[in-house]
């Protein structure tokens, strides 16, 4: 336990260092990644850059809009993958990233059971928003109605995420370590789904692999 808690510390501090150095591009990578199947949590990036923008570090609007343009980046990656290389080449890519096949069918299913609105509706969504772009690309999707869906989906979370962020500046201390108790319903939320998504991705496999 203490090994996969020493693992988030150390994922949010490079996470907050890219960030800090880097900007709006750095925003905009990290996004990009968290878009395709890295397993990268937006709930680490854009608390970060919002609270930069409250220390009047970066502007709001534009941590608002290069993290769109980064969502919309790494899903285009992860729907040509799909499109162009099927389920083989999702596997074979995956494992270098810690894909969960698990992950990947529940995308599958969503997509199929909910049609291309999915796409947009799954950007609110831990785990799955990851990987829902590889089923549009398999199916085809119409590739202007993809990009609309995945901006408007992308930018609204991204956005809430920045504005919790910049609404927590005098509290980021506690929220950049994860230690102490909060009492904001919003952080509370944001930390299950991290676990959840933390748990899918890295720590069942620490686990799998002691077995």
């Amino acid at each position: 336990m203490e090994t996969i808690f020493q693992l988030v510390l150390h994922m949010s501090a490079t996470v907050s260092a890219v960030v800090g150095a880097t900007g709006y591009a750095g925003i905009a990578f990290l996004m990009a990644l968290e878009s395709t199947m890295v397993p990268l949590p937006s709930e680490l990036v854009m608390p970060f850059a919002g609270f930069l923008a409250a220390e009047a570090r970066l502007n709001i609007w534009l941590v608002i809009f290069f993290s769109g343009m980064g969502s919309l980046a790494g899903s285009l990656v992860s729907y040509y993958i799909g499109k162009f290389g099927g389920i083989p080449l999702v596997r074979k890519l995956g494992k270098y990233v810690l894909l969960d096949e698990e992950d990947l069918e529940t995308s599958e299913r969503w997509f199929a059971k909910y049609g291309e609105r999915t796409i947009f509706i799954c950007r609110f969504v831990p785990v799955v928003r990851h990987l829902i772009s590889i089923p549009a690309g398999i199916a085809g999707m119409d590739i202007k109605r993809f990009c609309l869906y995945t901006v408007v989906g992308a930018t609204i979370w991204n956005a809430i995420l920045a504005w919790i962020g910049y609404l927590l500046r005098e509290n980021w201390e506690i929220l950049h370590h994860y230690m102490r108790p909060v009492s904001i319903v919003v952080f509370i939320l944001l930390s299950i789904a991290f676990a959840i998504f933390f748990y899918k991705h890295v720590a069942k496999k620490i686990v799998g692999s002691k077995q």
